[in-house]
């Protein structure tokens, strides 16, 4: 939810430690921790969550174990399992998970099974929510499975252009579960987005173009062009974006 000064928190999401450094380093309130953000993101590694762990800040690791869609097979539930007991025996303060099932719903038996591996974490229902047939009825249902909020784009495939979408589910809301906005927010968009929606969260990968990799790393196919990499600097101005827009939403003090 939003600090006590009203403004609301930014979630950084980030895939290596470097990533880790440089959302500290502009201010994230808290992170959300990954692997591969060029796919989405899936599990990050037992080492990179350990690493996350010896943050000040809450550290949330999303439990994706493969790119694609989110019907899991029992080997993929398996792995998940363990994955947030990881997460949990390392000491994050939550894991962001989801699971739908072929008729395009919420998978709430394969999403009970895993918040019972998580015990004494805060849950996040990711992004898989996007694809839900039902968004009215999907908040519901995560909300009576003990979820703390919901990360979501509105639908859309970048959260300004869900705007409606996500203004709908704050006022369904109604404050028994954080809707937490991501999905193309930038420093020059996400006052409009405030504005138009209400979320008192948002999530950003704050990357920006980072040193090309070598022409050989390239080549043998163990580096992508162009190179993008979390920065400090965007993180610190989308963070002097979210409190100026606190500030001005404010009401006038009396006369």
């Amino acid at each position: 939810m939003s600090d006590e000064a009203g403004r609301p928190l930014l979630e950084v999401c980030v895939d290596d430690a470097a990533g880790l450094a440089a959302a500290v380093a502009g201010g994230a309130d808290r992170i959300e921790l990954c692997a591969s953000l060029e796919m989405g993101g899936v599990t990050p590694s037992a080492g990179l969550m350990a690493e996350a762990s010896r943050l000040e800040i809450p550290v949330v690791a999303l439990i994706r174990p493969r790119s694609g869609g989110f019907v899991y097979a029992a080997a993929e539930e398996r792995a998940m399992c363990g994955d947030v007991e990881r997460a949990a025996a390392l000491g994050l303060a939550g894991v962001a998970i989801g699971a739908l099932t072929g008729a395009g719903g919420l998978d709430l038996a394969l999403l009970e099974r895993l918040a019972a591996h998580a015990a004494g974490l805060q849950l996040t229902l990711h992004r898989a929510f996007d694809l839900v047939r039902d968004p009215a009825e999907a908040l519901e249902q995560a909300i009576a499975l003990g979820f703390k909020r919901v990360l979501t784009s509105g639908g859309a495939v970048h959260a300004p252009d869900g705007a409606a979408r996500l203004a709908a589910l704050v006022a369904r809301s109604r404050g028994r579960i954080a809707i937490l906005a991501g999905s193309g927010i930038r420093p020059d968009n996400v006052a409009t987005l405030l504005a138009a929606t209400g979320v008192p969260e948002v999530h950003a990968s704050c990357r920006a173009p980072g040193p090309a990799p070598a022409p050989e790393l390239i080549a043998f196919g163990f580096a992508a062009a162009p190179a993008r990499a979390t920065s400090a600097a965007v993180v610190r101005e989308l963070k002097a974006r979210l409190l100026a827009h606190a500030r001005s939403a404010r009401p006038a003090p009396p006369p």
